[in-house]
């Protein structure tokens, strides 16, 4: 891939450390949710390999739409050979309990999924994850998940930062390199309750209906019990008033 004068030093650096780690996991298959660290992933997987990479990314009630139709949008204007699982997780009751750990069973039933599209043709893939450096100081029991299955983190490998993976996005002109961080919509559950299916399409909802009102950019609506609490940042809160709420409540309970 050819590299801008123009580039940022850091981008520059961490872009050649990135492929340097790619080039020695072929044929790979990129677990890629549709949020900018896995996008860019699979972009410049995909660039540097083509024939050597296919995308999988997972549809489920937990995944917002938005990221799917990334997806979608990249692999249509890039050619990527994609694959749409269906991972298991709500089948499984360790997942829908919502336990601390929740992110395990989530992974676990995602990358098992994943795994399953090596079949006769890529029998010796690579499984990769959009996983960062920054990602090793919070507690994330998916980690876990793709440690068990002997799944790789090319950013870890390559000591690639979260500020690093936006400045090679802007470096490669990728639209989404500044855009928000996405967690799973079970995410903005508290621990404790029970996930389902109607719950998440209504925190997708609320989200959404947020941010069309406001102009806010992130939202989250987080749900404990039946009480939902709105967050946002502090220079936004006042973007927040009681005409909203009322429109929010009502829109989760449709």
């Amino acid at each position: 891939m050819e590299v801008s004068i123009t580039a940022r030093p850091d981008a520059v650096g961490a872009l050649g450390r990135l492929h340097a780690v790619l080039g020695s996991m072929h044929p790979r298959i990129v677990a890629c949710s549709g949020g900018i660290d896995s996008l860019l992933l699979a972009h410049v997987a995909h660039e540097a390999a083509p024939a050597a990479t296919l995308i999988a990314h997972t549809v489920t009630p937990a995944v917002p739409g938005d990221g799917t139709a990334r997806v979608v949008d990249h692999a249509e204007r890039h050619g990527w050979e994609t694959r749409i699982v269906r991972s298991g997780e709500f089948d499984d009751e360790a997942y829908l309990s919502n336990p601390t750990d929740r992110c395990y069973h989530c992974k676990s039933n995602l990358y098992d999924a994943v795994m399953a599209l090596r079949g006769d043709t890529l029998p010796d893939a690579v499984i990769l994850s959009g996983a960062n450096l920054d990602d090793l100081g919070e507690y994330r029991p998916g980690l876990a998940a793709a440690a068990e299955r002997e799944v790789r983190h090319p950013y870890v490998e390559a000591e690639v930062t979260k500020a690093e993976i936006r400045s090679i996005a802007r470096h490669l002109g990728l639209a989404e390199a500044d855009l928000p961080a996405s967690p799973c919509l079970a995410s903005r559950l508290y621990t404790g309750t029970r996930v389902t299916p109607s719950m998440l399409r209504a925190i997708e909802a609320g989200e959404a209906l947020v941010r069309e009102r406001s102009g806010i950019g992130v939202v989250r609506c987080r749900v404990r019990d039946t009480a939902v609490l709105v967050e946002v940042a502090d220079v936004d809160r006042d973007l927040i008033d009681d005409r909203l709420l009322v429109g929010l409540a009502a829109t989760m309970r449709s």
